[in-house]
């Protein structure tokens, strides 16, 4: 069986590879990789490398991000129980049982805390400037990934960094973090800031 994905290079960086069985001509890797690995190019070009030829006959994700399979993961059959006692019976226990909060996915980021009256700009879009951060992580360098939250703890937004941690703390104005993806809608937060004629920062 062929996959009709066509294979391109691509570097990505390999943290472990096991063998777990062995069965003649099968055998049962477990891989560690970065984000974006074609499993099945590198099984093919390991195949390459021995001389002998391989390809990947079945493919198992046993974590993505901060996802595990053993510890974050249910059963779909779950989730529709869930939902029926929800539309049914007005409980929403199971639900908050399957379902996570949004703000468990990006827990593997940096944190940028800001002030409640940055939010509603940087939910309307908005680059965040200096002025609006009250705290952020150490170690953040210019092209990181960062999520951007409340003082409650809220998901806002994801951004990247256009400044490090240092650079941040020494500044009283720049932009930080130039946002990529709003997760927070707009008006949950009170409007307190003034647009500008082609500029949205806070």
């Amino acid at each position: 069986l062929r996959s009709s994905v066509k294979r391109t290079l691509r570097i990505r960086e390999i943290h472990y590879l096991t063998i777990l069985e062995r069965e003649g001509k099968l055998v049962l890797l477990k891989i560690g990789c970065e984000a974006g690995t074609y499993v099945r190019k590198l099984v093919h070009d390991i195949g390459l490398l021995l001389g002998v030829g391989a390809h990947m006959r079945e493919l198992r994700r046993t974590k993505a991000g901060p996802f595990r399979e053993d510890e974050t993961l249910v059963k779909l059959q779950d989730i529709a129980e869930a939902l029926y006692r929800w539309r049914e019976e007005g409980k929403d226990d199971l639900l908050r049982k399957v379902i996570a909060p949004m703000e468990r996915a990006v827990c593997h980021l940096p944190k940028i805390i800001i002030r409640d009256t940055a939010v509603d700009a940087i939910a309307h879009g908005a680059n965040l400037a200096v002025p609006g951060i009250l705290a952020l992580h150490e170690g953040i360098n210019v092209g990181d990934r960062a999520a951007i939250f409340t003082v409650k703890g809220e998901l806002v937004a994801l951004g990247k960094a256009n400044m490090n941690t240092e650079q941040v703390l020494e500044s009283n104005r720049g932009i930080a973090i130039k946002t990529t993806r709003i997760i927070m809608p707009t008006g949950i937060y009170p409007k307190v800031w003034k647009s500008k004629e082609g500029s949205k920062e806070i």
